[in-house]
């Protein structure tokens, strides 16, 4: 679900403050991003919010969420938006930000 090396080789390259801040700013635009996904209100522009999605998760290793993110990208790309399963999206970004969330703060610990 997450790619902890990515975590680790991202916090190396931006250091342990930073590193807080990109995780912030992450997670504000997920929440952002998944409201608008829930909500229905990104319909003409999928392709675009997924690309958006699969390249921000990827960054920080929600490595799932940027796999199921590619893979509609792909299909919208093909004009198949009737087959990409936002909910699908939704639900993996909430496990994925709870894994990241409590692992993070059990290393934290």
């Amino acid at each position: 679900m997450i790619s902890w090396d990515r975590v680790n080789e991202l916090k190396g390259e931006v250091g342990e403050e930073d590193f807080a801040e990109v995780v912030e700013i992450f997670l504000e635009e997920m929440d952002e991003a998944m409201e608008e996904l829930r909500s229905g209100s990104v319909a003409e522009g999928l392709g675009s919010a997924m690309h958006f999605i699969k390249g921000a998760a990827m960054n920080l290793g929600f490595e799932d969420l940027g796999t199921i993110c590619q893979k509609f990208e792909t299909y919208a790309g093909e004009g198949k938006t009737d087959e990409i399963n936002s909910n699908e999206v939704v639900i993996c970004y909430d496990q994925s930000k709870d894994a990241f969330l409590n692992s993070s703060s059990q290393k934290a610990a």
